[in-house]
């Protein structure tokens, strides 16, 4: 399972890595290191490309620590994904961390990032690439919200790459772009399956009137409502009903291809990669096996498995569940910026997935994982206290959402005779509503139609040579899928994702000049 480093035919003069000679020196503006995605990335560029330049990380101040860099000190460089350098390398951690790290405040989701003139023209002036992870992920997110990080941000992007000089963008987007299109997806522009949308010559979807009409459906839901729960829910169902129209199945991935849609007219003719993950987990090698942060996409199912709330859950038997280790995507995004460093002026769409390469199977997945947790449980103390007692059963969707349904009206009007609020649910009520939430939620994951490629992503990789191949690993073959869910992933879970354990921060270097902070959002 473990990719063994690549043997030159001369070992004596083994070829240089073209990523690490194409970034010495270059100056990358990084969005999104609050999150996860963004710390693997982070902690890989300091790890492996050595002879970086400087990082510099767009990070929005918050409540608790308005000023980016002291966000950054405690939310980032405190995390334990820098575990494997403080043991191997800690002055050289630190020094980078002092010296290489400036941290600009800022919002991405406003006009220069909301930062005065002569910064923001500063800044400009100072990188040579950006890579953008910030994002709502949230499945529900209100239609307001996720349009302006997901998508109407991405116009400020553009606008900076631009004034930048014509840097080139890498965009971390996602596989699910496809919404309900079925079959084979390709690294190309995803069409939305409702034919609502129109295509211009170019390929390209015109979504500018579809943003106008879905902004001012928010302001009509604004101007109706005025308590803030009252809007809040309103607005997750009004983004929930129409990405159902549009043809997709939840509210992040509709606006992420939104997002795409912009830049791909915007940067039209100028140098931008779309990196698209599938189902993001744990790492699979680095900077530890199994690392991980909170819980993500089919976690929240297992969870649910292992505390004794759901046991049965719909998904095709035959279909293909893609799951990607972080490491490996951190992996295609540093690739991408390389190769768009070197031959600027294309746009380019990779997948980050393993459906082709290395398909996991549902039938084989929820076994594996599920069984793992159901015989090892005492080994999982922060999964489960009991384990659970049954077995996690596939069955039809349909049927399954039907029966569901029918089960909550029963318990919720024995809940009602037995003069139960909706502060004191049963026990029998919670675990359906939670089954049914998580139904509508996950089910376009594991009943899939549709098995991403990663044909181009390949390619690139073999363009780049052995030496990166080595380095910078996407294959997905890689993965031993038993292996890295029985030993990998549910033990860095319980270890990381539910505990993350915090170490004192350093304390930074007198000499250090970074500015404020610029914004993530929540993170991709």
């Amino acid at each position: 399972m473990t990719p063994q480093p690549n043997q030159s035919s001369h070992p004596s003069s083994p070829a240089p890595s073209l990523t690490r000679t194409t970034l010495s020196g270059k100056r990358i503006l990084l969005t999104g290191t609050t999150g996860f995605l963004g710390k693997v990335i982070l902690e890989k560029l300091i790890r492996d490309v050595p002879d970086l330049g400087e990082l510099v990380l767009l990070i929005r101040g918050n409540r608790k620590y308005p000023c980016a860099k002291a966000r950054f000190h405690a939310e980032v460089a405190t995390s334990s994904v820098f575990d494997r350098l403080r043991e191997t390398e800690p002055a050289r951690l630190n020094t980078f961390l002092d010296q290489r790290i400036q941290c600009v405040g800022g919002e991405i989701t406003q006009p220069r990032f909301g930062m005065e003139q002569d910064d923001y023209q500063a800044l400009t002036q100072s990188v040579d690439v950006v890579i953008n992870s910030a994002a709502s992920v949230n499945f529900r997110e209100a239609l307001d919200t996720a349009l302006s990080i997901n998508a109407m941000c991405l116009h400020n992007l553009a606008d900076f790459a631009e004034d930048a000089g014509q840097i080139p963008v890498i965009q971390i987007s996602t596989c699910y772009v496809n919404g309900y299109n079925r079959g084979s997806i390709a690294e190309s522009v995803a069409p939305p399956t409702s034919g609502l949308i129109p295509r211009d010559a170019n390929g390209h979807f015109a979504v500018e009137s579809t943003l106008v009409t879905l902004r001012q459906q928010c302001d009509a839901l604004k101007e109706r409502i005025t308590e803030p729960e009252a809007l809040a829910e309103a607005l997750t169902e009004l983004g929930q009903r129409e990405a159902h129209r549009y043809g997709w199945g939840d509210t992040y991935t509709f606006t992420k291809w939104l997002g795409e849609q912009i830049l791909l007219n915007r940067l039209k003719g100028r140098t931008l990669t779309i990196v698209r993950p599938s189902v993001i987990e744990s790492c699979l090698q680095g900077p530890r096996p199994g690392w991980i942060e909170g819980v993500k996409v089919t976690d929240a199912i297992l969870l649910a498995y292992a505390r004794g709330k759901v046991s049965l859950f719909p998904g095709r038997k035959a279909g293909v569940v893609d799951i990607i280790p972080a490491d490996l995507v951190a992996n295609a995004v540093i690739l991408s910026v390389a190769e768009a460093l070197r031959e600027p002026g294309q746009s380019r769409i990779y997948q980050s997935c393993s459906g082709t390469q290395n398909p996991l199977i549902v039938r084989d997945y929820v076994p594996t994982i599920c069984g793992e947790v159901k015989d090892n449980w005492q080994k999982y103390p922060h999964l489960t206290r009991k384990g659970p007692k049954k077995q996690m059963t596939l069955v039809n969707k349909h049927l399954f959402v039907a029966l569901i349904q029918v089960l909550r009206g029963v318990f919720t009007v024995a809940d009602r005779l037995r003069l139960r609020t909706a502060n004191n649910k049963s026990k029998a009520l919670e675990a359906v509503e939670t089954t049914l939430k998580l139904t509508r939620i996950y089910s376009t994951y594991t009943s899939p139609n549709y098995v991403f490629s990663s044909d181009r992503l390949m390619a690139l990789a073999a363009k780049m040579g052995e030496a990166d191949q080595s380095l910078f690993p996407v294959d997905a073959a890689l993965i031993d899928w038993h292996e890295y869910f029985t030993k990998i992933h549910v033990a860095g879970l319980n270890q990381y994702g539910l505990e993350e354990r915090k170490v004192t921060p350093p304390r930074p270097a007198q000499t250090t000049t970074a500015t404020e902070d610029v914004a993530d959002t929540t993170p991709a």
